[in-house]
């Protein structure tokens, strides 16, 4: 019966701990570990395919240009993948500009992007 009552009141959180300094940063280490959120790492390859898919959705009508009308908004960033400045993305012009901008936060150039570099490129 004394068990019964002890789970009980340990599972409503009624139950009360007299726990040590010890006991308190362990459980504090263990609600911080069970938080963590491991760094990213993306190559270079993965990141290329994630935005050739990218692409692909922004291409509505699949002619493999992303026209004005096709942007997600007017003042979209990946307007400057157009280099000749004709008002339609080719699919040439996305893959160079996708991995130029992954080689500019590529920090170590070592063929991935952490999410620590990527951190860092956007503050620049």
């Amino acid at each position: 019966m004394q068990v019964k009552l002890v789970a009980a009141l340990a599972a409503t959180g009624i139950l009360v701990c007299a726990c040590s300094d010890k006991d308190a940063q362990r459980a504090q280490a263990d609600r911080n570990a069970a938080g963590f959120v491991p760094p990213s790492v993306t190559s270079r390859l993965d990141f290329g395919a994630s935005m050739e898919r990218r692409f692909r959705t922004l291409d509505r009508n699949g002619d493999d240009r992303i026209t004005k009308d096709e942007l997600p908004s007017p003042n979209a960033r990946i307007k400057a993948f157009d280099r000749n400045k004709d008002g339609i993305i080719t699919a040439i012009e996305w893959s160079e500009g996708t991995l130029a901008w992954f080689d500019r936060m590529d920090l170590n150039h070592d063929g991935t992007v952490t999410s620590e570099e990527r951190a860092e490129s956007r503050k620049r």
